[in-house]
């Protein structure tokens, strides 16, 4: 992989604003990825997880699972640290159109349904950090700083 590109995927010329958004959705990802993953959090894990995922139509149940908890753990992560913030918002943001699309969409905006109120913010952030990058305080910034020029 050329150093362009790393320098491309690291690039961020975000202020503080990124990380206002990166932390506390970082946190809120990590969380959900470990309910799926490990079951904590009161989660069911790889395979209470499996099983609905493979109840509601997202076949193979326990590879879905192990995608979209793997997704949402170390993608809260990435962005907890502000590392490869854009490659992990992109992933994220894929991670909830499938949540949105399969899941809530069909029950309306508001929560209160279960409607994808919460998953079209979460995919907000997602997108914004996909286009600003990690912004200050970030790995990504001491990696490639100043729009990925070294």
């Amino acid at each position: 992989m050329s150093n362009g590109l790393v320098n491309r995927l690291l690039a961020t010329n975000a202020g503080w604003g990124a990380l206002a958004l990166r932390l506390p959705v970082g946190i809120i990802f990590a969380a959900h990825g470990a309910q799926k993953l490990f079951g904590w959090f009161g989660g069911y894990g790889l395979e209470g997880t499996g099983k609905w995922m493979a109840s509601i139509g997202l076949e193979p149940g326990y590879l879905m699972a192990l995608l979209g908890g793997g997704a949402e753990f170390f993608g809260g992560l990435a962005l907890i640290i502000g590392l490869l913030v854009r490659p992990a918002s992109a992933v994220l943001a894929f991670a909830m159109l499938v949540a949105i699309f399969s899941v809530h969409a069909a029950n309306g905006l508001f929560m209160k349904n279960n409607g994808y109120e919460y998953g079209l913010a979460l995919l907000a952030v997602a997108i914004s950090l996909l286009f600003s990058g990690a912004g200050k305080a970030s790995l990504d910034a001491v990696l490639a700083p100043a729009g990925g020029k070294r």
